[in-house]
This record gives structure tokens, C-alpha cells and sequence, in this order.
């Protein structure tokens, strides 16, 4: 799976420089926290120093006396800590330690601690040379004091220099930087560790998707991906399982269908075969003159009797086709369906009586549907006859009834019914609940019901069945009113 692994590493690095980005942030503010805590620190020295050893003159603010011994204990003590100090008087001289190679502090600076402010400074080289003597660099706080006399006028009295080596805060710095770097390196270790982990783990997600993909592409469509339903990798392998499922259904019903194609076409050649012979033979007699004279009427009426079977299951099968392509269009239209399905029973009349059946339309005088004319007759004339070709000795009636926005009908017999498997695939093309009923007079093709179903649909109706074995079967056809769209 290289694109999970190419993102992984878009993402280690997006990490990687964020990481470095933020070493490099907090490194300066550790910085900048070090030197301002280093000063805070120096500066409390300085009040600590002062406040223990500056003695001033209440009569005389500007004559400033030190406490020798208590300034060489805080040398001392401080020393220890790598911590030095200067003390200036108002005239910007050192008066301790006595040490005449001490320079004085810089103009600039010393005028900011006549303003009273408090100076802070690191020295911009390694080394600082004082009277010929070589230094290492340090960061100083200079700090100011003040005398204020009976009328509010501050005196400048004494300033504390407070240092510390440069190479001692660098060192701290440099310690803190080192735990930083070493957490940050572990800190990538273990998200990279992590990120493989977890790269592995969709990766072997993905390449079980990838595998029942080829099980799909070789023709396997029974093959599922397991899923735990908890992100969108497993909304992809319900997706997947979807697809495959509907394939083998595909597969399924593609096979179904050649399978009543070869049917079909064995029970059509079947019906054209019985009439082209008998067309074939009375054309032959007729010809050669063998059928005697008061015969021929009756064999003209019966090749055309013939003719019209085989005219009937060509236009069956073209109209499925046109059906189901959407290559018919409908003129729908409000009309009486009652006078309709009266006119239906009386075309039926012979067909059922023939089989011993009584056949009846119920529902009133005055029905209204909207659908397409033609298209109405022959969804109900494909379902009535087909309920007289399996009802004998029983009754077919067809009940007409308004519904909420919608004309219901329901085409009832006392035939012999059907089963559940039956019912299941009725409305199939070539379908035969009864596969004995190959060579009717009515030249059955398992078209007609599959056409009744494209037909109402066409119309945005429903169409629905109920039967029992021996006990009959009931079809219910529902057409919307045109104003319930």
C-alpha cells in the first residue's frame, strides 16, 4: 500500500518539522527564561547586600559608610554561588572590592540609573579585558539607591553591580536544550513506532479489500469482507460486500433469465411449429387441389386462426421489449372504467363459458380511472384471461372501487391458486406457473403478467397478489388520480 505509507511520511515530516519548530521556540523562550530569572535572582543579592551593609548619614545623605566585615561575608558566600559584586558610590567609583583596575560603569548606563532604573546587560564577547586582566564574560544587574530627604528629593547614594558567568547560565541552558532534544527524540520514536503500527494495521485492511477485489474481477461474487463497522474503511467493505451481493444476485438472475429465454424459445418453436404445419399442409391441399370444395372455407378460417397465434406472440415479446426500454408513451385520461370492464367481460364471455365459468363486474355504475385507454384494456384483459385459463367450473369477478385519491381493482378467482415460490416470480418474463400449459388455445408465451407489471408501473401504480393453492387468486391493481402526483 504505498499511498498509506507516502502519507505516513507526509505526516511523520508535517510532525517532524512542527516538533522542530517548537524545539527551536522553546529553546529561545528557555532562554529568555534563564537570563530573567538569573536577573530576579541578581537583583534580590543587590537589595540583600544593601541592606545589610550600606550605612547612610541621616545628616548628610550624599556621605554613604559600608559595613566592611558584612560586605567580605556576602563576598564569600556569594563567591560560592560563581556570584560577584561592585559597589559604586554617587560618583561612579568602585569603593569595594578596593580594586583600582575596576572601570567605571558607562555613561549610557549610568545616566538610566539616575533615572532611577534598574540596568540589566550580558557582555557581547567570551572575555572582557579590565586593567591589562582578562575576564569571562558575564550578565550584570545594575541597580540603583536612593536617599530621600526631609523635602522628597531623592539622592543617588550608592549602585550595586551584580554578576554571575555567562558560562554557567549557558551550561544550564545548554542542559535544559539536551533533556529537550532527548525527549523530543523520543517522543518521534515513539510516534513513529506508532504510526507504523497503526499504517500496518489499515494497510492490511485495505489489502483484504484489494484481494476480494481480484476474487470479484475473476468472477467470485460470493466473496465478503469482514467488518466491525466502526470507520469509514469498514463503510467501505459494507459498500463492498453491498456490491457484491448485488452482483451474485445479478449473476443469479442473469442465469435465471437465459434459462426461461432457452424456454421460451423451445416453447416458441414449439407453438410456431404447430401452426406453420398446419399452415403448410393446408397450403399444399390447397395447391394440389386435395381439399374438397365445401372444405376450404373451413381450412381458410383455420390458417387464419393460425396466423393470428403467431401474429399474437411476436407482438407479446416486442411489446415486453418496448415496455421495459421505455419506448412507448402514454395517453393518460379520465374515463368510466366501469363500462370498460363491462365491455371486457362480454369479449371474455365465450372464453369463460368454454372452461364453465361465470364471469362478473362489481363495483357500480360510474368508476373513474386516470391511466392510458389501450394500456388499461390489456393490463386487465392479460390478468382476466389468465385467471379463466386456471379457474374451471368457478367464477371470476372483477371488483372496481374508488380509494384515497385512487381507483382500486381487484380480479378475483376460485382457480387452482398458486404457491409461494409461485408467487415470487409471476411477474418474470417467461414464467409459467404451470409448465404443462405449453401449447394453449390461447397460445400462453409467460409474457402476458410481465407485461401487466411494466405496464402499471409505467403508470406509477402498484400491482399486487394473493393466492392459495385450490383456493384461487386475487390480483390488486391501484392507479394514482392524476392530482395525487
Amino acid at each position: 500500500m504505498k499511498l498509506v505509507y507516502q502519507q505516513l511520511l507526509a505526516l511523520l515530516s508535517m510532525v517532524a518539522i512542527v516538533l522542530v519548530l517548537l524545539g527551536l521556540s522553546f529553546s529561545s523562550m528557555t532562554k529568555e527564561y534563564v537570563y530573567q530569572n538569573t536577573w530576579t535572582s541578581l537583583e534580590k543579592y543587590a537589595n540583600s547586600l544593601v541592606e545589610q551593609s550600606v550605612r547612610v548619614s541621616s545628616s548628610n545623605p550624599q556621605h554613604v559608610n559600608f559595613d566592611s566585615e558584612s560586605l567580605l561575608n556576602s563576598e564569600v558566600l556569594l563567591r560560592n554561588q560563581s556570584v560577584n559584586f561592585t559597589i559604586y558610590n554617587q560618583d561612579n567609583t568602585a569603593i569595594f572590592p578596593d580594586n583600582v583596575y575596576i572601570s567605571k560603569i558607562k555613561s549610557s548606563d549610568w545616566q538610566k540609573l539616575q533615572r532611577g532604573k534598574i540596568v540589566q546587560k550580558v557582555t557581547d564577547q567570551q572575555s572582557r579585558t579590565s586593567g591589562g586582566q582578562t575576564e569571562p564574560a558575564m550578565t550584570d544587574v545594575l541597580k540603583p539607591y536612593f536617599y530621600t530627604d526631609q523635602s522628597n528629593q531623592k539622592h543617588l547614594v550608592a549602585v550595586v553591580r551584580v554578576g554571575t558567568y555567562v558560562s554557567n547560565i549557558n551550561s544550564n541552558i545548554a542542559e535544559i536544550n539536551s533533556n529537550l532534544t532527548k525527549a523530543l527524540l523520543v517522543a518521534s520514536f515513539v510516534a513513529m513506532l506508532l504510526a507504523f503500527f497503526i499504517a500496518r494495521y489499515l494497510t492490511s485492511r485495505i489489502e483484504r479489500l484489494r484481494k476480494a477485489t481480484k476474487q470479484i474481477a475473476n468472477g467470485n461474487y460470493e466473496v465478503q469482507v469482514p467488518s466491525k463497522n466502526r470507520d469509514e474503511v469498514d463503510d467501505l467493505a459494507n459498500d463492498f460486500n453491498n456490491m457484491a451481493r448485488s452482483l451474485q444476485e445479478s449473476k443469479e438472475e442473469i442465469q435465471r433469465q437465459e434459462q426461461r429465454r432457452k424456454e421460451f424459445m423451445a416453447d416458441a418453436a414449439h407453438e410456431m411449429r404447430t401452426p406453420l404445419t398446419t399452415i403448410n399442409g393446408l397450403l399444399e391441399g390447397l395447391a394440389y387441389d386435395a381439399i374438397p370444395e365445401d372444405s376450404k372455407a373451413e381450412s381458410i378460417d383455420l390458417m387464419r386462426n393460425e396466423t393470428k397465434r403467431l401474429i399474437r406472440l411476436v407482438n407479446e415479446n416486442l411489446d415486453y421489449e418496448k415496455i421495459r426500454n421505455n419506448q412507448i408513451s402514454l395517453n393518460k385520461q379520465q374515463f368510466n372504467a366501469i363500462d370498460t370492464l363491462n365491455r371486457l367481460a362480454e369479449q371474455l364471455a365465450q372464453k369463460a363459458a368454454a372452461k364453465n365459468d361465470q364471469i362478473s363486474v362489481q363495483g357500480g355504475t360510474d368508476i373513474e380511472v386516470y391511466a392510458d385507454y389501450d394500456r388499461f384494456v390489456q393490463i386487465m384483459f392479460n390478468i382476466t384471461q389468465n385467471a379463466i385459463q386456471f379457474t374451471e367450473n368457478g367464477q371470476i369477478v372483477i371488483l372496481a372501487q374508488r380509494g384515497y385519491q385512487e381507483t382500486i381493482f381487484k380480479i378475483s378467482d376460485t382457480g387452482m391458486g398458486m404457491t409461494k415460490k409461485q408467487l415470487a416470480n409471476i411477474w418474470d418474463r417467461f414464467y409459467k406457473a404451470d409448465p404443462s400449459r405449453t401449447n394453449t388455445k390461447y397460445g400462453e408465451s409467460g409474457l402476458g403478467l410481465a407485461i401487466v407489471h411494466q405496464l402499471v408501473l409505467l403508470h406509477d401504480g402498484k400491482v399486487e397478489v394473493t393466492s392459495k393453492p385450490k383456493q384461487g387468486t386475487t390480483f390488486t391493481v391501484i392507479f394514482p388520480d392524476q392530482q395525487s402526483k
